[in-house]
């Protein structure tokens, strides 16, 4: 096996409201809470929080990342769930656990199975995450 049960790997980004509004837009999520300051401001965030579809970006990014610097890596499937608002301007951390790891049918290379998370500056948790990725190595 190519990548082993228990394996962890994790980033820190520091979020910006630049970023949140560029994000947002280049997604076409034109909610106002990603976008518009003082809509924000006037809702129960009080200030701009990044789009769910950032976040879930940013843990799929951060998994292809990690495995294809080592194997040839493709996303199989990913779930995600949010559970608390990340605001613009915060930092966060991004974590993935390998959970399982199963050969190919074909023994060419491995599914593997992650347990993810997203943690506020706090520490509490915002996102949750599954994920099955193939790799392979290197052609």
């Amino acid at each position: 096996m190519r990548v082993m049960t228990g394996e962890r790997f994790s980033e820190v980004i520091r979020m910006t409201p630049g970023e949140a509004v560029a994000f947002a837009r280049a997604a076409h999520d034109f909610n106002p809470l990603h976008h518009d300051a003082e809509f924000a401001a006037r809702s129960r965030y009080k200030k701009l929080i990044a789009s769910g579809t950032q976040m879930a970006a940013r843990l799929m990014a951060l998994a292809a990342t990690h495995y294809s610097a080592r194997y040839d890596a493709v996303g199989l499937d990913f779930s995600i769930r949010f559970h608390k608002a990340i605001y613009g301007d915060e930092t966060v951390t991004l974590e993935w656990e390998v959970m399982r790891v199963t050969q190919t049918s074909a023994q060419t290379g491995d599914v593997v199975e992650l347990k993810g998370r997203v943690l506020n500056e706090n520490g509490e948790l915002a996102v949750t995450a599954t994920g099955r990725l193939m790799v392979t190595d290197k052609s």
